[in-house]
């Protein structure tokens, strides 16, 4: 079955930290890029990073220097290393592989204090 599954939400208060875990089957995982995503209530959903299958990475504006993506392609993962967390950016995250229609079901986060 072709899938991914996130992991890793929850409640933090800013300036906390938070890793989330995406596992990926059923499919060639390694020669696929990788997204991370993320949605708030009301609003577009916002690619947050990308990370190439050669590891080369891309993060939003609102994202770099506090957030890292990675991938261990022999455990089918990539991975969202959130540092600094602040309240906006409270969202579901899921990842997705670029151009395709598959997704995660998501895993919320919530920054509140």
């Amino acid at each position: 079955q072709v899938q991914l599954v996130e992991s890793g939400g929850g409640l933090v208060q800013p300036g906390g930290s938070l890793r989330l875990s995406c596992v990926a089957s059923g499919f060639a995982f390694g020669v696929n890029h990788m997204n991370w995503y993320r949605q708030a209530p009301g609003t577009e959903r916002e690619l947050v990073a990308r990370i190439t299958t050669t590891g080369s990475t891309n993060y939003a504006d609102s994202v770099k220097g506090r957030f890292t993506i990675s991938r261990d392609n022999a455990k089918n993962a990539v991975y969202l290393q959130m540092n600094s967390l602040k309240p906006e950016d409270t969202a579901v995250y899921y990842c997705n592989v670029p151009t395709t229609n598959l997704w995660g079901q998501g895993t919320q986060v919530t920054v509140s204090s």
